[in-house]
Protein backbone atom coordinates (compact mmCIF):
# COMPACT_ATOMS: atom_id res chain seq x y z
CA UNK A 1 0.00 0.00 0.00
CA UNK A 2 1.68 3.34 -1.32
CA UNK A 3 1.45 6.74 0.97
CA UNK A 4 -1.25 8.14 -0.25
CA UNK A 5 -3.76 5.06 -0.47
CA UNK A 6 -2.55 4.86 3.67
CA UNK A 7 -2.86 9.04 4.11
CA UNK A 8 -6.87 8.34 2.63
CA UNK A 9 -7.58 5.39 4.77
CA UNK A 10 -6.44 7.54 8.07
CA UNK A 11 -8.56 10.42 6.62
CA UNK A 12 -11.63 8.52 5.97
CA UNK A 13 -11.19 6.92 9.40
CA UNK A 14 -10.69 10.33 11.34
CA UNK A 15 -14.31 11.61 9.31
CA UNK A 16 -15.89 8.58 9.23
CA UNK A 17 -15.40 7.90 13.62
CA UNK A 18 -13.64 11.28 15.17
CA UNK A 19 -15.49 12.74 17.70
CA UNK A 20 -14.47 14.74 20.99
CA UNK A 21 -17.18 13.98 23.11
CA UNK A 22 -17.41 15.52 27.04
CA UNK A 23 -20.83 14.17 29.08
CA UNK A 24 -22.27 16.86 31.19
CA UNK A 25 -23.65 15.96 34.68
CA UNK A 26 -27.28 16.39 34.94
CA UNK A 27 -27.37 17.78 38.55
CA UNK A 28 -25.53 20.34 39.78
CA UNK A 29 -22.08 19.67 41.26
CA UNK A 30 -18.87 21.55 43.15
CA UNK A 31 -16.51 22.34 40.38
CA UNK A 32 -13.40 20.45 42.19
CA UNK A 33 -11.80 17.48 41.52
CA UNK A 34 -12.96 14.30 43.08
CA UNK A 35 -12.02 10.68 42.78
CA UNK A 36 -12.57 7.10 44.42
CA UNK A 37 -11.89 3.69 44.14
CA UNK A 38 -13.44 0.54 44.82
CA UNK A 39 -11.68 -3.13 44.60
CA UNK A 40 -14.31 -5.83 44.09
CA UNK A 41 -13.41 -9.86 44.58
CA UNK A 42 -14.43 -11.73 41.35
CA UNK A 43 -12.90 -14.63 42.22
CA UNK A 44 -15.40 -17.96 41.33
CA UNK A 45 -15.54 -20.72 43.66
CA UNK A 46 -16.61 -23.32 41.65
CA UNK A 47 -14.47 -24.59 39.11
CA UNK A 48 -14.43 -22.54 35.53
CA UNK A 49 -12.69 -23.00 32.14
CA UNK A 50 -9.46 -20.87 32.41
CA UNK A 51 -8.73 -18.49 28.94
CA UNK A 52 -4.80 -18.73 27.81
CA UNK A 53 -3.17 -21.76 25.94
CA UNK A 54 -5.60 -24.89 25.40
CA UNK A 55 -8.54 -25.38 27.09
CA UNK A 56 -8.85 -26.66 31.11
CA UNK A 57 -11.28 -26.19 33.83
CA UNK A 58 -9.55 -24.82 37.22
CA UNK A 59 -9.13 -26.87 39.98
CA UNK A 60 -8.77 -23.90 42.31
CA UNK A 61 -7.56 -20.52 43.76
CA UNK A 62 -4.00 -19.22 44.07
CA UNK A 63 -4.60 -15.94 44.28
CA UNK A 64 -8.17 -14.57 44.48
CA UNK A 65 -9.19 -12.04 41.04
CA UNK A 66 -10.96 -8.18 40.88
CA UNK A 67 -12.18 -5.85 39.60
CA UNK A 68 -10.42 -2.25 40.82
CA UNK A 69 -12.39 0.61 40.02
CA UNK A 70 -11.82 4.21 39.74
CA UNK A 71 -13.87 7.27 39.36
CA UNK A 72 -12.99 10.32 38.23
CA UNK A 73 -15.32 13.88 38.68
CA UNK A 74 -14.02 17.30 37.41
CA UNK A 75 -17.55 18.83 38.33
CA UNK A 76 -18.31 18.44 34.49
CA UNK A 77 -17.55 15.36 33.37
CA UNK A 78 -17.49 12.06 35.06
CA UNK A 79 -14.81 9.32 33.68
CA UNK A 80 -14.72 5.44 35.20
CA UNK A 81 -11.61 3.49 34.31
CA UNK A 82 -12.03 -0.88 35.57
CA UNK A 83 -8.89 -3.00 35.39
CA UNK A 84 -10.28 -6.82 35.54
CA UNK A 85 -7.94 -9.75 36.39
CA UNK A 86 -8.82 -12.10 33.07
CA UNK A 87 -7.67 -12.72 30.28
CA UNK A 88 -9.77 -10.80 27.37
CA UNK A 89 -13.14 -10.25 26.18
CA UNK A 90 -15.14 -9.62 23.47
CA UNK A 91 -15.81 -6.01 22.14
CA UNK A 92 -19.50 -7.57 22.27
CA UNK A 93 -19.37 -8.25 26.07
CA UNK A 94 -18.10 -4.60 26.42
CA UNK A 95 -20.27 -3.39 24.57
CA UNK A 96 -23.97 -4.80 26.61
CA UNK A 97 -22.44 -3.57 29.68
CA UNK A 98 -21.65 0.20 28.27
CA UNK A 99 -25.02 -0.23 27.28
CA UNK A 100 -26.67 -1.20 30.48
CA UNK A 101 -24.37 1.68 32.28
CA UNK A 102 -25.52 4.28 29.55
CA UNK A 103 -29.65 3.01 30.61
CA UNK A 104 -29.18 2.92 34.26
CA UNK A 105 -26.93 5.66 34.63
CA UNK A 106 -26.37 7.92 31.97
CA UNK A 107 -22.79 7.16 31.30
CA UNK A 108 -21.80 7.80 28.30
CA UNK A 109 -19.18 4.64 26.73
CA UNK A 110 -16.45 7.25 25.68
CA UNK A 111 -16.28 7.86 29.46
CA UNK A 112 -16.29 4.05 30.40
CA UNK A 113 -12.88 2.45 29.91
CA UNK A 114 -13.06 -1.14 31.11
CA UNK A 115 -9.59 -3.07 30.79
CA UNK A 116 -8.52 -6.66 31.40
CA UNK A 117 -4.60 -7.34 32.92
CA UNK A 118 -4.02 -10.53 30.67
CA UNK A 119 -3.64 -12.82 32.99
CA UNK A 120 -3.68 -16.42 31.36
CA UNK A 121 -4.39 -17.90 34.34
CA UNK A 122 -8.31 -15.96 34.92
CA UNK A 123 -11.72 -17.59 33.62
CA UNK A 124 -12.95 -16.93 30.23
CA UNK A 125 -15.73 -13.78 30.26
CA UNK A 126 -18.30 -13.33 27.74
CA UNK A 127 -18.81 -14.57 24.63
CA UNK A 128 -15.60 -15.71 22.27
CA UNK A 129 -15.82 -12.78 19.56
CA UNK A 130 -13.07 -12.57 17.25
CA UNK A 131 -11.20 -15.37 18.52
CA UNK A 132 -14.18 -17.46 17.61
CA UNK A 133 -12.83 -17.15 13.85
CA UNK A 134 -9.09 -18.36 14.22
CA UNK A 135 -8.85 -19.98 17.41
CA UNK A 136 -11.97 -22.11 17.38
CA UNK A 137 -10.75 -24.83 18.48
CA UNK A 138 -10.50 -23.21 21.89
CA UNK A 139 -13.69 -22.50 21.49
CA UNK A 140 -15.79 -25.55 21.35
CA UNK A 141 -17.23 -25.79 25.04
CA UNK A 142 -20.52 -23.47 26.12
CA UNK A 143 -19.80 -20.03 27.75
CA UNK A 144 -20.49 -19.68 31.32
CA UNK A 145 -23.26 -17.05 31.31
CA UNK A 146 -24.43 -17.25 35.46
CA UNK A 147 -19.92 -16.21 35.91
CA UNK A 148 -19.94 -13.50 33.48
CA UNK A 149 -23.41 -12.21 34.18
CA UNK A 150 -21.62 -12.23 38.04
CA UNK A 151 -18.60 -10.52 36.32
CA UNK A 152 -21.15 -8.16 34.84
CA UNK A 153 -23.24 -7.51 37.65
CA UNK A 154 -20.33 -6.68 39.95
CA UNK A 155 -18.54 -4.08 37.61
CA UNK A 156 -22.27 -2.16 37.30
CA UNK A 157 -22.57 -2.32 41.21
CA UNK A 158 -19.01 -1.37 41.61
CA UNK A 159 -19.22 1.44 39.31
CA UNK A 160 -22.52 3.15 41.27
CA UNK A 161 -20.32 2.41 44.89
CA UNK A 162 -17.76 4.14 43.29
CA UNK A 163 -19.93 7.25 42.19
CA UNK A 164 -21.06 7.05 46.16
CA UNK A 165 -17.75 7.11 47.27
CA UNK A 166 -16.72 10.15 45.40
CA UNK A 167 -14.14 12.44 47.47
CA UNK A 168 -12.80 15.31 47.22
CA UNK A 169 -9.16 14.40 45.94
CA UNK A 170 -5.97 15.58 43.94
CA UNK A 171 -4.00 14.10 40.65
CA UNK A 172 -0.08 13.67 39.69
CA UNK A 173 1.74 11.91 37.08
CA UNK A 174 5.43 9.99 36.66
CA UNK A 175 7.18 7.78 35.06
CA UNK A 176 9.16 4.74 36.52
CA UNK A 177 11.08 2.20 34.54
CA UNK A 178 11.27 -1.72 34.93
CA UNK A 179 13.18 -4.85 33.44
CA UNK A 180 10.43 -7.17 34.01
CA UNK A 181 9.86 -7.57 30.29
CA UNK A 182 11.80 -8.97 27.10
CA UNK A 183 10.40 -9.41 23.48
CA UNK A 184 9.34 -12.68 22.83
CA UNK A 185 9.98 -12.65 19.18
CA UNK A 186 12.60 -15.37 18.79
CA UNK A 187 14.35 -14.66 15.29
CA UNK A 188 15.94 -18.08 13.67
CA UNK A 189 18.81 -18.37 11.26
CA UNK A 190 16.21 -19.16 8.51
CA UNK A 191 14.33 -14.87 9.38
CA UNK A 192 11.26 -16.93 10.85
CA UNK A 193 9.88 -15.87 14.07
CA UNK A 194 8.61 -17.84 17.36
CA UNK A 195 7.61 -17.46 20.76
CA UNK A 196 10.96 -16.90 22.87
CA UNK A 197 13.07 -15.22 24.38
CA UNK A 198 14.40 -12.13 22.49
CA UNK A 199 17.03 -9.78 24.44
CA UNK A 200 18.03 -7.67 21.35
CA UNK A 201 14.40 -7.50 20.47
CA UNK A 202 12.33 -4.15 20.78
CA UNK A 203 10.69 -3.89 24.60
CA UNK A 204 8.66 -0.84 26.26
CA UNK A 205 9.98 -0.61 29.81
CA UNK A 206 8.38 2.26 30.75
CA UNK A 207 6.11 2.45 33.81
CA UNK A 208 3.39 5.26 33.23
CA UNK A 209 2.14 6.09 36.65
CA UNK A 210 -1.31 8.24 38.26
CA UNK A 211 -1.11 9.12 41.74
CA UNK A 212 -4.28 10.10 43.17
CA UNK A 213 -4.13 11.57 46.73
CA UNK A 214 -7.02 12.97 49.32
CA UNK A 215 -7.44 15.99 49.62
CA UNK A 216 -4.91 15.58 52.98
CA UNK A 217 -2.22 14.14 50.75
CA UNK A 218 -2.27 10.92 51.97
CA UNK A 219 -2.87 8.05 49.27
CA UNK A 220 -5.77 7.21 47.14
CA UNK A 221 -4.78 4.98 44.62
CA UNK A 222 -2.37 4.32 42.23
CA UNK A 223 -2.57 3.70 38.39
CA UNK A 224 0.43 1.67 37.01
CA UNK A 225 0.79 1.55 33.10
CA UNK A 226 3.21 -1.58 32.12
CA UNK A 227 3.38 -3.56 29.11
CA UNK A 228 4.01 -7.69 30.26
CA UNK A 229 1.87 -10.33 29.10
CA UNK A 230 0.46 -12.51 32.21
CA UNK A 231 2.58 -15.59 31.55
CA UNK A 232 4.71 -16.43 34.23
CA UNK A 233 2.30 -19.06 34.43
CA UNK A 234 1.71 -22.07 31.95
CA UNK A 235 -1.06 -24.21 31.49
CA UNK A 236 -1.70 -24.95 35.00
CA UNK A 237 -5.04 -25.15 36.75
CA UNK A 238 -5.09 -22.71 39.35
CA UNK A 239 -6.88 -19.71 39.13
CA UNK A 240 -4.23 -16.40 39.26
CA UNK A 241 -3.91 -12.68 38.25
CA UNK A 242 -0.57 -13.79 37.53
CA UNK A 243 2.08 -10.82 37.44
CA UNK A 244 -0.65 -7.63 37.55
CA UNK A 245 -2.21 -9.43 40.37
CA UNK A 246 1.47 -10.54 42.53
CA UNK A 247 2.20 -6.87 41.42
CA UNK A 248 -0.99 -5.48 42.93
CA UNK A 249 -1.46 -7.16 45.92
CA UNK A 250 2.42 -6.33 46.64
CA UNK A 251 2.41 -2.56 45.98
CA UNK A 252 -1.14 -2.51 47.73
CA UNK A 253 0.19 -4.26 50.99
CA UNK A 254 3.25 -1.81 51.14
CA UNK A 255 1.29 1.45 50.69
CA UNK A 256 -2.41 0.58 51.93
CA UNK A 257 -4.15 1.86 48.68
CA UNK A 258 -5.59 -0.04 46.29
CA UNK A 259 -3.13 -0.21 42.69
CA UNK A 260 -5.01 -0.41 39.14
CA UNK A 261 -2.60 -2.19 37.05
CA UNK A 262 -3.03 -1.51 33.14
CA UNK A 263 -1.78 -3.20 30.55
CA UNK A 264 0.19 -1.61 27.76
CA UNK A 265 1.13 -2.81 24.54
CA UNK A 266 2.60 -5.83 25.15
CA UNK A 267 1.62 -7.72 22.11
CA UNK A 268 5.24 -8.82 21.72
CA UNK A 269 6.42 -8.52 25.41
CA UNK A 270 6.91 -11.62 27.62
CA UNK A 271 7.81 -11.36 31.31
CA UNK A 272 11.53 -12.55 31.74
CA UNK A 273 10.23 -15.53 33.67
CA UNK A 274 7.36 -17.04 31.05
CA UNK A 275 5.85 -20.05 30.70
CA UNK A 276 6.63 -22.24 33.79
CA UNK A 277 4.86 -25.16 35.10
CA UNK A 278 4.41 -24.14 38.43
CA UNK A 279 4.13 -20.83 40.58
CA UNK A 280 7.75 -21.28 42.23
CA UNK A 281 9.61 -22.28 39.05
CA UNK A 282 8.16 -19.31 37.38
CA UNK A 283 9.50 -17.08 39.95
CA UNK A 284 6.38 -15.79 40.13
CA UNK A 285 7.21 -13.75 43.60
CA UNK A 286 9.96 -12.65 42.16
CA UNK A 287 8.02 -9.51 39.95
CA UNK A 288 7.21 -7.99 43.26
CA UNK A 289 11.17 -7.13 43.30
CA UNK A 290 11.18 -6.57 39.33
CA UNK A 291 8.30 -4.55 39.15
CA UNK A 292 6.46 -4.10 42.53
CA UNK A 293 9.33 -1.78 43.63
CA UNK A 294 9.67 -0.76 40.54
CA UNK A 295 6.45 1.32 40.94
CA UNK A 296 6.85 2.25 44.34
CA UNK A 297 10.05 4.19 43.38
CA UNK A 298 8.23 5.77 40.87
CA UNK A 299 5.38 7.00 43.22
CA UNK A 300 7.86 8.63 45.51
CA UNK A 301 9.33 10.46 42.56
CA UNK A 302 5.63 12.26 41.74
CA UNK A 303 6.81 15.82 43.25
CA UNK A 304 3.21 17.60 43.20
CA UNK A 305 -0.11 17.04 42.63
CA UNK A 306 -3.14 19.02 41.97
CA UNK A 307 -6.72 19.44 42.61
CA UNK A 308 -7.58 21.52 39.58
CA UNK A 309 -8.40 19.31 37.24
CA UNK A 310 -9.74 18.86 34.28
CA UNK A 311 -10.81 16.03 31.96
CA UNK A 312 -11.55 15.70 28.35
CA UNK A 313 -12.43 12.29 26.88
CA UNK A 314 -12.90 11.54 22.66
CA UNK A 315 -13.17 8.79 20.53
CA UNK A 316 -11.90 7.87 16.84
CA UNK A 317 -12.93 4.81 14.52
CA UNK A 318 -9.59 4.22 12.56
CA UNK A 319 -10.56 1.54 9.61
CA UNK A 320 -8.26 -0.44 8.11
CA UNK A 321 -8.35 -3.58 5.42
CA UNK A 322 -8.95 -7.14 7.04
CA UNK A 323 -7.06 -9.92 5.95
CA UNK A 324 -8.43 -11.86 3.48
CA UNK A 325 -10.12 -15.19 4.19
CA UNK A 326 -10.69 -14.64 7.78
CA UNK A 327 -14.27 -15.12 9.25
CA UNK A 328 -16.23 -13.03 11.31
CA UNK A 329 -18.42 -13.51 13.72
CA UNK A 330 -22.10 -11.67 13.49
CA UNK A 331 -21.64 -10.86 17.10
CA UNK A 332 -18.71 -7.97 16.02
CA UNK A 333 -20.78 -7.00 12.49
CA UNK A 334 -20.32 -2.90 14.01
CA UNK A 335 -16.66 -3.75 14.00
CA UNK A 336 -16.78 -4.41 10.50
CA UNK A 337 -17.19 -2.29 7.05
CA UNK A 338 -17.80 -4.13 3.72
CA UNK A 339 -16.97 -2.85 0.75
CA UNK A 340 -18.50 -2.82 -2.84
CA UNK A 341 -15.71 -4.47 -4.13
CA UNK A 342 -16.07 -7.27 -1.37
CA UNK A 343 -13.01 -6.39 0.35
CA UNK A 344 -13.46 -5.60 4.28
CA UNK A 345 -12.22 -3.07 6.59
CA UNK A 346 -12.37 -3.26 10.71
CA UNK A 347 -13.51 -0.65 12.26
CA UNK A 348 -11.15 -0.13 15.55
CA UNK A 349 -12.53 2.25 18.18
CA UNK A 350 -9.75 4.34 20.06
CA UNK A 351 -10.58 6.33 22.74
CA UNK A 352 -8.98 9.24 24.04
CA UNK A 353 -8.24 10.21 27.71
CA UNK A 354 -6.70 13.97 28.26
CA UNK A 355 -6.37 15.31 32.03
CA UNK A 356 -5.27 19.01 32.14
CA UNK A 357 -2.67 20.15 29.90
CA UNK A 358 -0.08 17.77 30.16
CA UNK A 359 -1.76 13.93 30.41
CA UNK A 360 -2.76 12.09 26.95
CA UNK A 361 -4.23 8.21 27.44
CA UNK A 362 -5.41 6.47 24.58
CA UNK A 363 -6.70 3.18 24.36
CA UNK A 364 -7.38 0.08 21.98
CA UNK A 365 -9.09 -2.99 21.82
CA UNK A 366 -5.91 -4.61 20.97
CA UNK A 367 -3.10 -6.79 22.03
CA UNK A 368 -0.55 -4.14 20.27
CA UNK A 369 3.18 -4.47 19.51
CA UNK A 370 5.13 -1.98 21.68
CA UNK A 371 6.81 -0.50 18.45
CA UNK A 372 3.69 0.98 17.57
CA UNK A 373 2.54 2.96 20.98
CA UNK A 374 6.45 3.32 21.70
CA UNK A 375 6.47 5.78 18.39
CA UNK A 376 2.78 7.42 19.06
CA UNK A 377 4.76 8.36 22.94
CA UNK A 378 7.91 9.79 20.81
CA UNK A 379 5.94 12.02 18.51
CA UNK A 380 3.21 12.97 20.94
CA UNK A 381 2.98 16.48 22.34
CA UNK A 382 2.20 15.53 25.87
CA UNK A 383 5.35 15.01 28.51
CA UNK A 384 2.60 12.13 29.69
CA UNK A 385 1.51 9.91 26.64
CA UNK A 386 0.06 6.43 28.14
CA UNK A 387 -1.56 3.83 26.30
CA UNK A 388 -4.21 1.67 27.57
CA UNK A 389 -4.36 -1.73 25.83
CA UNK A 390 -6.24 -4.71 25.86
CA UNK A 391 -9.18 -2.01 26.95
CA UNK A 392 -13.01 -2.30 25.62
CA UNK A 393 -12.42 -5.19 24.49
CA UNK A 394 -10.10 -7.37 22.03
CA UNK A 395 -9.86 -7.63 18.26
CA UNK A 396 -6.96 -9.32 17.57
CA UNK A 397 -3.02 -9.10 17.21
CA UNK A 398 -2.04 -5.94 15.65
CA UNK A 399 2.02 -6.39 14.92
CA UNK A 400 4.13 -3.30 13.47
CA UNK A 401 5.33 -2.94 10.33
CA UNK A 402 8.74 -4.48 10.42
CA UNK A 403 7.39 -7.75 11.74
CA UNK A 404 5.29 -8.90 9.11
CA UNK A 405 8.22 -10.79 7.08
CA UNK A 406 9.09 -12.95 10.22
CA UNK A 407 5.88 -14.74 10.27
CA UNK A 408 5.15 -16.15 13.66
CA UNK A 409 2.18 -16.67 15.53
CA UNK A 410 1.24 -13.09 15.97
CA UNK A 411 1.49 -12.20 12.47
CA UNK A 412 -0.15 -15.41 11.32
CA UNK A 413 -3.38 -15.13 13.40
CA UNK A 414 -3.71 -11.32 12.98
CA UNK A 415 -7.09 -10.18 10.80
CA UNK A 416 -5.29 -7.41 10.26
CA UNK A 417 -2.50 -6.22 6.71
CA UNK A 418 0.70 -4.90 7.19
CA UNK A 419 -1.01 -1.87 6.34
CA UNK A 420 -2.24 -1.24 9.69
CA UNK A 421 0.40 -0.36 12.03
CA UNK A 422 1.50 2.62 10.05
CA UNK A 423 -2.72 3.57 9.60
CA UNK A 424 -3.18 3.77 13.57
CA UNK A 425 -0.09 5.38 14.42
CA UNK A 426 -0.88 8.19 11.78
CA UNK A 427 -4.53 8.86 13.26
CA UNK A 428 -3.55 8.54 16.73
CA UNK A 429 -1.01 11.23 16.31
CA UNK A 430 -3.10 13.24 14.27
CA UNK A 431 -5.38 13.17 16.74
CA UNK A 432 -3.40 13.68 19.87
CA UNK A 433 -1.54 16.82 18.03
CA UNK A 434 -4.98 18.48 16.80
CA UNK A 435 -8.48 17.81 19.00
CA UNK A 436 -6.54 16.86 21.72
CA UNK A 437 -3.93 19.86 22.14
CA UNK A 438 -6.28 22.31 21.18
CA UNK A 439 -8.63 21.30 24.24
CA UNK A 440 -7.19 23.79 27.14
CA UNK A 441 -7.90 23.45 30.39
CA UNK A 442 -8.85 26.82 31.68
CA UNK A 443 -6.68 27.58 35.21
CA UNK A 444 -3.11 26.24 35.77
CA UNK A 445 -2.73 23.81 37.81
CA UNK A 446 -2.32 24.35 41.68
CA UNK A 447 0.54 21.85 43.07
CA UNK A 448 0.46 21.24 46.76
Amino acid sequence: MNISTTLLLVLFSLSAGGTFAQVKNTTSKPKSFRAAIVKINITPNTPKQLLGYDPRLSTGVHDSIFHRIVALDDGDTQFFLISTDICEMSPYEYDRVASELRKKSGIDPVNFWWSVTHTHSAPEVGGPGLAEAFLGDRYQHPIDTAYTSFVEQSLIAGIEEAKKKLEPAKLGAGWGFSQANINRRAIDVDGKASLGLNPDGPTDRRIGLIRLEKQDGSLLALISNYAIHGTVLGAQPEISGDVAGTVSNYVEQKTGAPLVFINGAAGNLAPIYSVYPDFESGHLDQFRVLLGDKILTANKGISSTTDNVKLFTGAINVESPRKTGLGWPASLEKYNHALKNGSNMIKLPIRFLKINDDIAIWSAPLELFCEVSNEVRDRSPFPFTFYYGYTNGWLGYLPSEDQWKYGGYEVEVSPYTEAAPRQLTEAVSAYLDGEMLNQKASQPASNR
